[in-house]
């Protein structure tokens, strides 16, 4: 199952994993509505692909959708793509934005892990991918707000990883670096008008950052999408128990470099706590 496949990353997953013979379902918002077009041509694709409505956001939406899911069979691998992203002056994003980002990126996240875990482990075996970003790690000036949401996606993912290990349940978080995929572009400007006039000259660097970024990921030798969707194919095929914690596409910032620093102290803390013999998931 795969969240968010209207465009990008998502929408690629789901053609690849056809591709490969997975039974893929597949999730946007408004699928019967302006995205009807994308949730069609994605089923004439594949026989193996159907497209339902989910808001990731909504408890409700969720529910509705994995009923349907589950009422033919069960969840083997989860992709948690879908996502949105607000670029601006930090501070003049109002506590609602804040929260909009939070509750997709986050708790979306939280509702469909909870949707597929129980019965995951009681089969003992099943895959979650959790599509953060290069900036779950670092913190670019402008992206404060965003950032906040894929670091706590980062250190939920991580302290779950350990914990459904030993029940033969694999969590891996996959790390994007800039992509031209549109997110970019659906983000929405900063609410606080007021704080955002307070900063002078400073205000319009971000809008100017956004558009030099556009070009540069729509120009050619721009990196392409499908190097996410091979990160999330080579993940489902890895053996069990056998995949890293952290997955770098991309540009990369130099965060294949701090991932192989950190990772071996993170994956310390089972070691310091007493834990190593009890749960598992130090990354292979």
């Amino acid at each position: 199952m795969v969240t968010g496949c209207s465009s990008g990353f998502g929408e690629g997953a789901v053609k690849a994993f056809a591709d490969k013979g997975y039974r893929v379902w597949g999730t946007m918002r408004d699928a019967e509505g302006r995205n009807s077009a994308k949730k069609a041509a994605l089923e004439a694709y594949s026989s193996s692909i159907s497209v339902i409505e989910m808001d990731v956001a909504e408890d409700v939406s969720v529910a509705t959708g994995f009923a349907r899911i589950l009422n033919e069979g069960s969840v083997d691998i989860l992709i948690n793509n879908a996502g949105i992203m607000f670029l601006g002056i930090t501070e003049a994003f109002s506590v609602a934005q804040a929260h909009e980002q939070m509750n997709s990126n986050y708790y979306g996240a939280i509702r469909t892990i909870q949707a597929v875990l129980p019965a995951m482990r009681k089969a003992g075996t099943g895959l979650i991918i959790n599509c953060s970003s290069l900036v779950g790690r670092i913190a670019p000036p402008f992206f404060g707000t965003y950032t906040a949401t894929k670091h706590v996606l980062e250190g939920y993912s991580q302290s779950l990883r350990y914990e459904v290990a030993p029940f033969g349940v694999d969590i891996a978080i996959v790390e994007p670096g800039p992509f031209g995929t549109g997110l970019l572009g659906a983000g929405k400007p900063p609410e606080l008008a007021d704080v955002l006039a307070s900063y002078g000259e400073l205000a319009g660097v971000p809008i100017a950052m956004g558009e030099g970024f556009a070009q540069m990921l729509q120009s050619e030798g721009a990196p392409d999408p499908q190097l996410v969707v091979d990160a999330y194919l080579a993940l489902a095929e890895m053996p069990a128990g056998k995949r890293p914690t952290r997955t770098v596409a991309g540009i990369t910032w130099g965060m294949d470099e701090i991932n192989a620093l950190t990772q071996p102290i993170q994956d310390r803390v089972l070691k310091e706590m007493q834990m190593d013999s009890i749960i598992g998931g130090v990354s292979a």
